[in-house]
C-alpha cells in the first residue's frame, strides 16, 4: 500500500481551505446584507452581517469535514458554514425579498469566481516566471474561482435547504408552497444520495463552461486571447 504524500496533502490544504473559507464567508455575508437590505434585521442582530469568518463558521461542517477530505483524498468534497438566520415575514416585499435573499449568495459566487479570473490571467501576464510567488498566487485563484462558481452551481439545486429551493418558493402559492415544503423531510437523502451515486457529476458541465466563459473574457481583456 502506497502512503500518502503529506507534503502534497498539506499544500493543497494549505492552497484550498482558504479558497474554499472566502467562498463560503462572501455567500454567507451576501445573504445576511441582502436580509437586512429588505428589512429583515436577525442576521444582524445575530452577528453575521461581517466578513469574519469566524461568525460563519460551523466546527464540523466548514473545518474537520472539509480537512478530512482533503488530508484523506477523498473524491467526494463536501462542506458548509452556519445557515444564516432569516425571517422571512420581516421583509418589505416577500416574494422580492425571498428571491434576492436566496440568489444574493449565488450571485456573490459568480462575482468573485469572474473576478478571480481576472486576477489569475493578470498574474499569468504581468509575474514573471522566476517569481517564488507566481504558481502558488496561481494556484490560490484558480481554486477561488473552481470553488466559487462550484457552490454556485451547486446551490441552485432545487432541493431544500439549498437556495435553489428558496428561488422556487419566491414564484409559488400559498398551498403549492406546503406541498413543496412537506418534500424537505427527504432534502437531506436525496442530496445524500446524489452525492454518493456520483449524480451529482452532472453539475460539473455548468462549471466547466463558466471557469471557461470566465477565463476568455480575462484573456480578452489583457490581450491574451
Amino acid at each position: 500500500m502506497q502512503s500518502p504524500d503529506w507534503a502534497s496533502l498539506v499544500q493543497h490544504a494549505v492552497i484550498f481551505f482558504p479558497a474554499f473559507l472566502i467562498a463560503l464567508v462572501v455567500h454567507e455575508f451576501a445573504h445576511a446584507w441582502m436580509a437586512n437590505f429588505f428589512g429583515d434585521k436577525t442576521s444582524e442582530w445575530s452577528g453575521r452581517l461581517t466578513l469574519n469568518p469566524i461568525a460563519h463558521m460551523d466546527l464540523f461542517g466548514t473545518v474537520i469535514f472539509p480537512l478530512v477530505s482533503i488530508f484523506s483524498g477523498s473524491s467526494i468534497f463536501f462542506g458548509w458554514a452556519k445557515p444564516v438566520p432569516i425571517n422571512p415575514n420581516q421583509f418589505t416585499n416577500y416574494r422580492k425579498g425571498l428571491f434576492w435573499v436566496s440568489s444574493a449568495g449565488v450571485l456573490m459566487n459568480l462575482i468573485v469566481g469572474f473576478f478571480s479570473a481576472f486576477v489569475l490571467v493578470a498574474v499569468y501576464k504581468f509575474f514573471p516566471a522566476s517569481s517564488g510567488y507566481r504558481e502558488g498566487l496561481l494556484a490560490l485563484f484558480d481554486s477561488l474561482l473552481v470553488i466559487n462558481f462550484s457552490l454556485a452551481v451547486f446551490n441552485l439545486l432545487p432541493i431544500p435547504p439549498l437556495d435553489g429551493s428558496n428561488i422556487v418558493l419566491s414564484f409559488l402559492s400559498y398551498n403549492a408552497s406546503r406541498k413543496f415544503l412537506e418534500f424537505q423531510q427527504y432534502s437531506f437523502y436525496l442530496l445524500l444520495f446524489l452525492m454518493f451515486s456520483g449524480a451529482l457529476r452532472f453539475i460539473g458541465y455548468p462549471i466547466i463552461l463558466l471557469r471557461a466563459l470566465a477565463l476568455s473574457l480575462a484573456q480578452a481583456v489583457f490581450g491574451l486571447a
